[in-house]
């Protein structure tokens, strides 16, 4: 395999997955958001507890 070679067979390779990545990076930041809700929602009455001491306190 020539360096020729190699330099075409990255060019193909990239160009070729270029709507894949972005695809990616989407199912990604939609799994990210939807476990950041989830732990909010999960760790909201220990927020809200923690919020009301502080409140208590002053």
């Amino acid at each position: 395999m020539s360096f020729k070679d190699l330099v075409h067979y990255l060019r193909v390779r990239y160009a070729a997955e270029e709507g894949q990545t972005m695809a990616e990076y989407g199912v990604v930041l939609a799994v990210i958001a939807i476990g950041v809700i989830l732990a909010l929602t999960a760790l909201s009455g220990g927020i809200s507890g923690a919020i009301n001491t502080v409140v208590g306190y002053l």
